[in-house]
């Protein structure tokens, strides 16, 4: 072998597994393999029968602006946790998107806690910063849209 290859970075020894005198276990840099009992029954263990029967069952979820009546307000004084902020902001985002600011201004009003006032008192304390700045956002942008600024 050239000396200049036995240093340094192509200094790398690869082995055979087979070579390695320990065969239980796995070679650096390889995981273990699961268990060999895995097989591609066990991933379509569902028979024709049970999914037909979920089939019929089944309703597809049409969002038409109306996810804000999902929404249960006031959000009270505890954390809110993330898939109830991610509802209020796709709630005021879809309003917006369908083009009811003054619906979205409000709602976000009522989210927030606010009162006729522009005052902060009554904010939601359980939501996280990202979620009322955002809030904040469509609020604004929902006013500028209807008119109110």
């Amino acid at each position: 072998m050239d000396s200049d290859l036995d240093s340094g970075l192509f200094g790398i020894q690869l082995s055979d597994s087979e070579d390695s005198n320990n065969d239980s276990e796995p070679a650096e840099g390889n995981q273990p393999k699961k268990r060999e009992t895995c097989t591609t029954t066990d991933r379509t263990a569902q028979s024709e029968e049970e999914f037909q029967a979920v089939r019929k069952q089944y309703r597809v979820k049409v969002e038409n602006g109306e996810i804000w009546k999902t929404i249960k307000l006031p959000l009270g004084s505890e954390r809110v946790p993330k898939p109830e902020a991610q509802a209020l902001l796709h709630a005021v985002e879809e309003l917006y998107f369908f083009r009811r600011y003054d619906e979205g201004a409000q709602f976000v009003k009522t989210a927030l806690g606010k009162s006729g006032d522009d005052s902060n008192e009554g904010m939601a304390p359980g939501l996280d910063d990202d979620t009322m700045k955002l809030l904040r956002y469509y609020e604004r942008k929902c006013d500028e849209k209807a008119g109110h600024i």
